[in-house]
């Protein structure tokens, strides 16, 4: 991975500090140690880290056009580039490199402007100063797989970066916590997009687009969203496609200048993905996994497949984790991931990872309990669910040690309630009652009534004032 940072003022004349921009770059050291990169004018600072991966002699960043018009800083990869440079090719475009990613985006803009996301199939952030138009054009992949944080400055100005780090290396921005962000922890383990744990940071939700443009007001866009259709299909034909999009998809990662390799687990994603590499190489693909102590542990699948473990001492991994974060993340997989990349960086530079497997394919038992439980909805009337079976859920003990028959209180809830709202009671950490017995009442005066579950309802999650 590679990181970026910037800063950018609506007034063209405004100097750039390049101490702060250097110092906000340099906090992203650990995403990108083969190199930094700057390009400052009046008005306008990118900076970047690289972490080579594609075009080694020639991907350098910030990249500039063929008259030094547009620059552009971008952490990810672009899998399709090589399809979309003969089409570029056509429009005109003169390509100065034979093998870079990074070079197909700034063309990609000067022929389609913010319509170029459409034609990106890879993961990215990336940041994007066209001169001419006078705009700075900042944008994140479909699924949010690379970050940007950003911020608006009291004089007027705007910052932005791949990590919390490069913000609060700003000091004019004030750290002051956000209470309904303290709430959206507690309820989901992590923070939704677009709010962050400070009260005017950011992050770009995925699959947006924001442009700044002097003495026009920010625009902010969703590009893409995920299909809802549902097509019939036969076992035979599903099992085709998801082998042809999976290959498809394993292959175009496997591109690189640099060794790869790829995390192991033992479980149903991470497996094809490794034994999917494995039919599509000539050379075989070093794998890294962890092992844990119980019943828990993966390893004895995971040696199925390769034999590379090792021993982490998880409480000295876990040492770092915040300042990288830069806020709250209840994810439990943080810490041995972290190990797993340290470990697997020995070997390769990019590592493969088979990651969402069981959400798509409701892996998980909450996915199983949930479909059984709308299941019986749909034979009980809506007032006998709510009100019957939701006042026998208020009346039932809960009884922690009882059989298991007997602990009904919290499955006679959930049948009480809509299927969505079953659902986000089954994703809660921390329920209501108990989280407000955690909040100082401080915190809790600035909630100001606020539910986590609301942003859910009104779809106010996806875009907040800038």
């Amino acid at each position: 991975m590679c990181g970026l940072a910037g800063i950018f003022h609506p007034d063209a004349r405004a100097g750039i500090d390049a101490v702060l921009l250097r110092r906000m770059t340099t906090a992203l050291a650990h995403r990108g140690p083969d190199g930094d990169g700057f390009h400052t004018e009046p008005g306008i600072g990118l900076g970047h880290r690289r972490l080579a991966v594609i075009d080694l002699a020639g991907g350098h960043q910030p990249m500039a056009n063929e008259d030094g018009s547009v620059i552009l800083v971008f952490n990810g990869e672009i899998y399709n580039f090589a399809a979309l440079r003969p089409k570029l090719q056509a429009l005109g475009h003169v390509f100065r490199s034979d093998h870079s990613d990074t070079e197909t985006i700034l063309h990609a803009w000067e022929s389609w402007g913010p319509d170029c996301l459409q034609q990106l199939h890879g993961m990215f952030a990336l940041a994007l100063w066209d001169r001419n138009r006078g705009q700075l054009f900042l944008a994140r992949d479909r699924l949010g797989k690379k970050p940007l944080y950003h911020a608006g400055t009291p004089d007027g100005g705007f910052v932005f970066g791949s990590e919390m780090a490069t913000l609060t290396e700003v000091p004019a921005l004030a750290r002051r916590i956000f209470a309904p962000a303290v709430e959206d922890f507690l309820t989901w383990g992590y923070i939704p997009d677009p709010a962050t744990i400070y009260a005017g940071i950011h992050r770009l939700p995925a699959a947006h687009w924001l442009l700044l443009q002097r003495c026009q007001p920010a625009v902010l866009r969703r590009y893409w969203q995920p299909p809802t259709t549902t097509r019939p299909r036969d076992e035979a034909s599903a099992v085709a496609d998801l082998t042809a999009r999976l290959q498809a998809a394993t292959a175009a990662r496997l591109v690189a200048d640099v060794p790869r390799g790829a995390f192991l687990s033992g479980g149903l994603d991470s497996s094809a993905v490794v034994a999917t590499a494995a039919r599509l190489r000539a050379a075989p693909l070093d794998t890294f996994t962890l092992g844990f102590e119980g019943a828990e542990d993966e390893t004895p699948y995971a040696a199925m497949v390769s034999r590379h473990a090792a021993a982490v001492d998880m409480i000295e991994a876990a040492r770092g984790q915040g300042r990288i974060f830069g806020e709250p993340f209840g994810a439990p997989s943080a810490v041995p991931t972290f190990s797993v990349c340290r470990l697997a960086r020995r070997h390769a530079a990019v590592a493969m990872s088979g990651d969402g497997g069981d959400e798509v394919f409701a892996g998980y038992r909450r996915h199983r309990w949930h479909v059984l439980t709308e299941a019986v909805r749909r034979c009980l009337p809506a007032p006998v669910r709510h009100h019957a079976i939701g006042a026998l859920a208020r009346a039932w003990p809960k009884l922690d040690r009882a059989p298991c028959w007997l602990r009904a209180k919290h499955t006679l809830t959930e049948l009480s309630l809509d299927a969505t709202l079953d659902y986000l009671r089954t994703m809660t950490q921390v329920h209501q009652a108990r989280r407000r017995a955690l909040l100082a009442p401080g915190l809790l005066a600035r909630l100001d009534g606020y539910d986590p579950t609301a942003r859910w309802w009104n779809g106010g999650w996806l875009c907040r004032n800038i």
